[in-house]
């Protein structure tokens, strides 16, 4: 058998490439028409993530444990399932005011991926290897490979090279069975059926990808203190409009007056989490800061300490 035949055999086992012989006439049918079959095709992604919410929960709580001692989180991916990574990794900073080392997506082939497909890079698992081994990966941290097809020789690789560096992996897919998840400490295969197009796998995988990522880097951040509820009380306010929602969170979590929250910002340099800390917990900027220092920048757990003061 040639490698293309083999090639091709393997692709005809995997649920994301199967040929639907229902959707053959698509492209006759009216645009709103397309639009609905799209739409119903989609709307069964949420439910392909719900059957893997544990497997999800047992990697997030894993992923935390070592981010709360200085790891870092990773991705790891080609193609589409890569910007997937890159995408939730640059949104971690301006949420979660995190360091841009903290969270980093790789994308097989090097930033230029992200835009233009950089043949045969996914075919390496060697250079996932380099790229890990670029960022000095350890025991602390986690790498999370992505492929829809779970067969992605990057992806693969980058989970094989963390394990030997003693981190944890995660193997994200949406085939099970998947060569990806077998190789992964926490294996999630959110299975999503074929494409709308044969082997589009930007289409349902994409989104199921990205619905796990944000699950994985929302409740990772959560569990290390990140937010106060459901409020962002680490984000950077960058620009106008982050400042302006600044002030409405230190409003939403104290119910402060205007001149109270703005009071509680200058003192704080604009930092949301202190200034909540410094009307709630009734203490200076300098106390503020070192009361979530001492708490890991819980501010639950900061709250309890100043009001024991």
């Amino acid at each position: 058998m040639t490698a293309y035949a083999e090639l091709r055999a393997q692709l005809e086992t995997l649920t994301t490439e199967a040929f639907r012989p229902e959707l053959a006439e698509i492209d006759r049918l009216s645009t709103l028409d397309i639009a609905r079959t799209m739409n119903a095709e989609d709307a069964t992604v949420p439910a392909a993530v719900a059957a893997r919410l544990p497997q999800i929960a047992a990697a997030v709580d894993a992923i935390a444990e070592r981010m709360a001692r200085g790891g870092r989180l990773v991705y790891a991916g080609a193609g589409t399932a890569g910007r997937m990574g890159v995408l939730d990794a640059s949104e971690c900073p301006p949420t979660f005011n995190t360091d841009p080392a903290d969270v980093v997506g790789l994308i097989a082939g090097g930033p230029s991926a992200m835009v233009r497909a950089v043949e045969g890079a996914e075919d390496s698992p060697q250079l996932a290897a380099e790229d890990l081994a670029a960022l000095r990966i350890g025991p602390d941290d986690t790498v999370v490979g992505i492929s829809a097809s779970g067969r992605t020789p990057y992806a693969i690789g980058a989970v094989e090279a963390a394990r030997a560096r003693g981190a944890l992996t995660v193997g994200l897919s949406c085939n099970a069975g998947s060569a990806l998840a077998a190789a992964a400490d926490h294996g999630i295969e959110v299975v999503v059926g074929p494409e709308l197009l044969t082997g589009s796998t930007r289409l349902k995988a994409g989104t199921a990808q990205k619905l796990v990522l944000n699950l994985i880097s929302t409740i990772t951040m959560i569990r290390l203190g990140k937010t106060y509820g459901n409020l962002m009380v680490d984000m950077r306010s960058s620009n106008e409009k982050l400042r302006a929602r600044a002030r409405r969170i230190v409003a939403l979590a104290t119910g402060a007056p205007d001149e109270e929250i703005e009071a509680a910002l200058t003192a704080t340099g604009g930092e949301v989490k202190n200034a909540i800390l410094v009307v709630l917990g009734e203490v200076d900027g300098q106390a503020a800061a070192e009361l979530l220092a001492a708490s890991r920048g819980h501010l639950r757990e900061a709250l309890a300490h100043a009001r024991t003061r």
